[in-house]
């Protein structure tokens, strides 16, 4: 009886310390952060009108952050009389609970940005002016926060801090931009600081970091201003640093590794970008370089062999061979953002058009497209796409389409 007893324990050990490293995490474009969405049976064209709207809310306020849908929930932020607030919805548009963030963006641009990331029914957002706030999923309970300019020496940036915070086991990474406090890493229960890394003293971009597994460690990969740089994420260690050309002070877009490969889009400058990465992880190597393929956020998606996204001059959107770095193909349909589910991409533009392109091998076809009905300023969210439901942003706006096969 004792060792049945003994042997029933450890089997709950172990079901306990897996379900602890296998995290779920919600967050900036989706699952996996590189705006693959696994979703299957959708509509492959849609009326002139567009996919049938399920419902849509007014009220969330300016801004630019995209949603986040888990369970019965909906998770936003926004902007409403220069006071950011975060809200939480059920699936028909109903308001659960609406928290208070503190001051956000005035100066240009006005609104959130930051799209929030739950992890085990914890959410945390950034906003704008740089509190990193962990809050209760359930009923918004504020649990603690930091405030990156006063607490961590941060300095803000032109257009206000941007990042969807990255969550790593028990730690959250955010980048204050200080001289000396570049990168931080945060217990995620407390947010106690558990490193500091000095990285390049650089300011920091507005981008969302991601994160590599390798076998010999985890490293943290995201922008400043003047580099792209690689973290050791268990001890803030700098490993690399790629510098980037140009001037241009704007870089939105998250990287992507795959296949030992790190691809990267940059705004001016340095242009679209993929490097190798070492087995170790302390160094880079670049492989190719394409200059004239230049965006400064909307995302790209690597489906194949090859890279998606959009080119600011001249705007349209684009395909490029992920192994020579050469332009593929051309679509245009202006410029903006795109996803990527069931064979399709998903395309906004900056002008509130929402296309629906099939792909194939590097060509890229328009097969449907329709207006935003809300909003005549920029139209910079990113799409969401959750169970077959498409989530629409626009500024106070979230509009919610019905894309499913019947």
């Amino acid at each position: 009886m004792i060792k049945k007893f003994k042997v029933t324990l450890f089997i709950a050990f172990l079901f306990i310390s897996g379900s602890l490293l296998a995290q779920t995490i919600t967050q900036f474009r989706g699952p996996q952060r590189n705006g693959i969405y696994p979703e299957t049976n959708l509509l492959k064209s849609w009326p002139a009108e567009g996919p049938a709207m399920l419902w849509k809310v007014e009220g969330i306020g300016n801004g630019y952050s995209s949603p986040i849908i888990s369970g019965d929930r909906i998770y936003v932020t926004g902007e409403i009389d220069s006071i950011g607030y975060l809200f939480a919805y059920n699936k028909s548009g109903s308001l659960i609970w609406k928290k208070a963030t503190g001051r956000e963006w005035m100066e240009n641009f006005t609104g959130s940005r930051s799209t929030p990331t739950l992890v085990d029914g914890l959410l945390y957002i950034e906003t704008s002016m740089g509190r990193v706030i962990c809050f209760d999923a359930l009923d918004g309970t504020e649990k603690w926060s930091v405030d990156m300019i006063k607490d961590l020496n941060g300095i803000n940036v032109r257009f206000g801090y941007s990042e969807g915070l990255l969550l790593n086991n028990n730690l959250v990474y955010c980048f204050p931009g200080g001289s000396d406090t570049n990168a931080v890493a945060l217990d995620r229960f407390s947010g106690k600081i558990e490193w500091v890394s000095k990285a390049m003293g650089d300011s920091t971009a507005y981008t969302s970091p991601m994160l590599i597994s390798l076998p010999s460690r985890k490293i943290i990969v995201n922008f400043s201003i003047h580099n792209l740089i690689g973290l050791d994420a268990a001890t803030g260690e700098l490993l690399w640093n790629k510098q980037l050309k140009g001037t241009g002070d704007i870089h939105g877009n998250t990287s992507l590794f795959d296949n030992g490969s790190i691809y990267f889009l940059a705004g001016s400058g340095s242009g679209a970008v993929k490097l190798a990465l070492s087995d170790d992880g302390r160094s880079v190597t670049e492989t190719w370089n394409n200059p004239n393929v230049t965006d400064v956020h909307g995302g790209f998606v690597k489906v194949g062999n090859y890279i998606y996204t959009s080119q600011y001059k001249p705007r349209r959107y684009c395909s490029l061979d992920a192994t020579t770095g050469l332009l593929s193909d051309s679509l245009k349909f202006d410029k903006g953002s795109l996803i990527f589910a069931d064979d399709m991409l998903y395309c906004y533009t900056e002008k509130g058009m929402v296309g629906l392109v099939k792909v194939d091998n590097g060509k890229m076809e328009l097969i449907s497209s329709f207006k935003m009905p809300v909003g005549t300023k920029e139209f910079f969210t990113i799409p969401v796409i959750s169970e077959g439901v498409l989530y629409m942003r626009h500024g106070d706006a979230m509009l919610v389409y019905d894309i499913r096969k019947k």
